[in-house]
C-alpha cells in the first residue's frame, strides 16, 4: 500500500486555468497509445469550464468540500452533493459550473475495456475489499488498516490485494474504491 496525504500531493495547473488536479496515482496501460489503465486523483475546480474528453474513458466524480458543482451535458445536468460519487463517460462533452465558491473533488477514471470502479462512502463500520486494485481516501475521523492509521485528508492506493478497514472513533467515514478487472 502507499500512502498520500492531500496537502503533500504534487499539484499541477489546469491548462485552461480553471483549477489544479494533484494526482494520487496513474496505473500505466499495457495498450500502446493509451494514457493510463486507471488513475485516481483530486481536483480543485475554481471557475466553470469544460471538463477535459477522455475517450474510451468511465469517469467518476465525487464532490469533498464546497457548495456544489452543476454537471452539464448535451442533454442532461447533475449537481454534484457532498460524498455522492457520479459516473459518467470520459468521451462526454461536459461543462462544470460552480454552485458558489470553490469546489474540490475526488475523480477517478478507468479504461473502461479493461476496468471498473466501484465507489462506497463507509460510514463508521469495518470494510473489505476483494482482491482488487483500490484507493481509500478519509473523509473524517480517523481509520486503521494493518499498520496504517489515517486521518482526515490522508489515504492509501494499493495494486491487486484485498484490505481490511476499522473505524477508529465514531464519526469515521471513508470515500472506498475498488477497481473491479474486466
Amino acid at each position: 500500500m502507499q500512502t498520500f496525504s492531500l496537502n503533500t500531493l504534487p499539484v499541477s495547473r489546469w491548462k485552461n486555468g480553471g483549477g489544479e488536479t494533484r494526482e494520487i496515482c496513474r496505473i500505466p496501460s499495457d495498450e500502446p497509445g493509451d494514457d493510463f489503465a486507471w488513475r485516481a486523483s483530486i481536483a480543485t475546480i475554481e471557475r466553470d469550464g469544460d471538463f477535459s474528453s477522455f475517450p474510451g474513458v468511465d469517469r467518476v466524480i465525487t464532490l469533498l468540500s464546497g457548495d456544489g458543482v452543476e454537471l452539464c451535458g448535451e442533454d442532461w445536468r447533475h449537481r454534484l452533493t457532498l460524498h455522492q460519487p457520479f459516473a459518467f463517460a470520459g468521451e462526454q462533452a461536459i461543462t462544470a459550473r460552480l454552485c458558489g465558491g470553490v469546489s474540490l473533488d475526488f475523480n477517478i477514471m478507468v479504461d473502461r475495456r479493461r476496468y471498473r470502479a466501484e465507489i462506497a462512502v463507509v460510514n463508521g463500520t469495518a470494510a473489505q475489499t476483494p482482491a482488487a486494485d483500490g484507493v481509500a481516501y478519509v473523509l473524517a475521523g480517523h481509520w486503521r488498516s494493518g499498520a496504517h492509521r489515517l486521518a482526515a485528508g490522508d489515504g492509501v492506493w494499493w495494486r491487486s490485494s484485498g484490505v481490511d478497514w476499522t473505524p477508529d472513533d465514531d464519526n469515521a467515514v471513508l470515500l472506498l474504491t475498488t477497481i473491479h478487472a474486466r
